[in-house]
């Protein structure tokens, strides 16, 4: 199981990452919104801007204050670390 940093210390299991996606687009912002309705949203941005969702396969919606690219870069970089 490897870990990603999605900003402040705090971290995500990469193998249960659906999607990373940026919060601008209005079907996102229902996504976000359905999953604070639920209960399901974890706010990992210290409120600071969102700057990327983070769609889990558990239903829970990750908020990070960190660009999807970066979080996406990080990913890819912990993929070729396992593959070592």
């Amino acid at each position: 199981m490897q870990l990603i940093n999605i900003g402040f210390g705090n971290m995500v299991s990469s193998d249960r990452v659906v999607a990373i996606v940026a919060p601008e687009s209005a079907p996102i912002k229902r996504i976000i919104q359905e999953a604070r309705d639920k209960g399901t949203l974890i706010d990992a941005t210290y409120g600071r801007r969102t700057r990327a969702v983070i769609v889990m396969d558990s239903d829970h919606v990750v908020l990070s204050a960190v660009a999807p690219e970066t979080v996406g870069a990080r990913f890819e970089v912990d993929e070729e670390d396992s593959d070592e």
